[in-house]
């Protein structure tokens, strides 16, 4: 077998997951040690983002004719390609967590929804919260004004209830 047609099905396999892909970023994790690793892997894993380590070659040949071909220029040295199909920030938001843990861990680039974004970029894109947290705040603040309304109601009930019983 060519070494052409073994290395096919991983160039395929990066395709088809940056294909639906939200957000793309990639990482330099040279330095990383295993234990901070497998810490980083673990939090990715539960909030549903692929992490995966390939050669460099693959995935430039994945990114061409795609949204990440802009990636192909920053694939030197050890990267690593984090992928989430459903949320757009939290690729950014766990790795820019961990970079300011782990110094060794460097955002390089990404792509989100289908724009380049450059390490300021992917910076900038770890301060937005995530969906469920904006979700709660959205819902907070829909809130915030009937729960007050109820509040003032009722101290008016309470203050009349309370004139009321005086004059008996």
């Amino acid at each position: 077998m060519a070494k052409v047609e073994l290395k096919q099905p991983i160039v395929e396999e990066i395709a088809n997951s940056i294909k639906d892909a939200q957000s793309v970023v990639l990482v330099n994790y040279s330095g990383l040690t295993v234990e901070q690793d497998t810490i980083l892997r673990k939090e990715l894993r539960e909030a549903g983002v692929q992490y995966k380590v390939y050669k460099n070659t693959m995935m430039k040949r994945a990114f061409e004719g795609t949204d990440c071909e802009s990636l192909s220029k920053h694939l030197e040295g050890t990267n690593a390609l984090a992928i989430s199909a459903t949320d757009a920030t939290a690729p950014a938001r766990i790795l820019a967590k961990y970079a300011k843990q782990f110094p060794a861990l460097e955002l390089i680039a990404g792509v989100v929804e289908g724009n380049y974004n450059d390490q300021a970029g992917i910076q900038a894109l770890s301060q937005i919260p995530s969906r469920e947290e904006l979700l709660g705040k959205l819902l907070g603040s829909i809130q915030s004004p009937i729960t007050n309304f109820a509040r003032v109601l009722n101290q008016i009930a309470e203050a009349q209830g309370g004139n009321a019983a005086a004059a008996e």
